[in-house]
């Protein structure tokens, strides 16, 4: 069976994490009600920081477990389930693994760094998307 985008399970997927890679690189801030993955809009935190991130998590298609990737951050080595999406080309995503920040005082109001790690998936093997707050990453 032939795969093209329009036909392929990945579609609503790709259309999802395509809107959230432009977002991203727009850096805009909309006010808008909305709560969804494509929400039209990257949140502000109490600090008038506009937020350059919106982290996602993917789960898997046969168990519906979350995944995860390695990474190693300051000599630190370990493994995320939260990722930001840099960017996406047919059912290919290419992304950063982001790790919690581990510094106490600024972990409130940014909850990730980011890792040099990077991974691209088929989004063929994703059952299911989930998209948390809206973040500032620094050095992005």
């Amino acid at each position: 069976m032939e795969n093209n985008n329009s036909n392929s399970s990945c579609s609503c997927f790709t259309d999802i994490l395509c809107t959230i890679v432009k977002l991203q690189k727009q850096g805009q801030c909309l006010d808008s009600g909305l709560t969804t993955c494509d929400r039209p809009y990257l949140g502000v935190n109490s600090n008038s920081v506009v937020y350059n991130t919106r982290p996602v998590s993917f789960y898997t298609c046969a168990n519906n477990t979350a995944w995860t990737m390695p990474y190693t951050l300051n000599g630190v080595s370990g493994t995320s389930s939260v990722f930001r999406c840099e960017a996406v080309e047919g059912c290919c995503c290419t992304c950063r693994v982001l790790a919690l920040n581990p510094d106490p005082t600024t972990s409130a109001l940014t909850p990730y760094v980011a890792t040099d790690s990077f991974f691209t998936i088929n989004l063929d093997c994703i059952g299911a998307l989930r998209c948390l707050d809206d973040t500032y990453i620094a050095c992005i």
